[in-house]
C-alpha cells in the first residue's frame, strides 16, 4: 500500500505554504534556465556570469522547490528551510518598495512572501509541526 500524498492530518495552511513556496522555489529554476540560454546565445556575458548565476539558483531554487513539495505531501522537514527562504526575501521585497524603485515587482513579491510567511507561522502549522516531538500545544500553560 503506498503512502497518500497529502496525509489527513496536513493542515490546509501548510498545503497553502507548500504551493507558494514550490511557486518560488520553480521561479527560480526557471530564471536559471533563461539565463543558461542567454549565456549560450552570447548575451549578458559582460555584467555578470549567467552560467555561475544560473548555478546559484539550480541550488537555492531547487532546494526551495523541494521544499514547497514537501509541504505540500505533508513532509515537516520542508518548513524550516520554507521558513528561512521567507526571512531572506524580506529584505528583497522592502528594497524593491523602497531604494529599487520597483514597486510593481516589490509588490508581486510580496503578494507571495508574506502570506507565505504568515501560513508558515499560523497556529494549526505550528500545531502541527509540534505533533513531530509528541507534544500537544493545547495542553501547555
Amino acid at each position: 500500500m503506498s503512502e497518500s500524498p497529502t496525509p489527513p492530518s496536513t493542515p490546509t495552511t501548510v498545503r497553502w505554504a507548500g504551493g507558494l513556496v514550490a511557486f518560488e522555489g520553480a521561479l527560480a529554476v526557471v530564471v536559471a534556465i533563461v539565463l543558461v540560454v542567454r549565456g549560450l546565445l552570447g548575451h549578458d556575458g559582460e555584467a555578470a556570469n549567467p552560467y555561475g548565476t544560473a548555478a546559484w539558483f539550480v541550488i537555492l531554487g531547487g532546494a526551495v522547490l523541494a521544499a514547497g513539495l514537501a509541504l505540500l505531501r505533508g513532509r515537516r522537514w520542508g518548513r524550516a528551510i520554507a521558513v528561512v527562504a521567507q526571512l531572506l526575501l524580506l529584505p528583497v521585497v522592502w528594497s524593491l518598495l523602497t531604494d529599487s524603485h520597483q514597486p510593481i515587482l516589490g509588490v508581486l513579491c510580496a503578494v507571495i512572501v508574506v502570506p507565505a510567511l504568515a501560513f508558515l507561522f499560523a497556529g494549526p502549522t505550528s500545531r502541527w509541526m509540534a505533533q513531530e516531538y509528541g507534544g500537544d500545544t493545547a495542553d501547555r500553560d
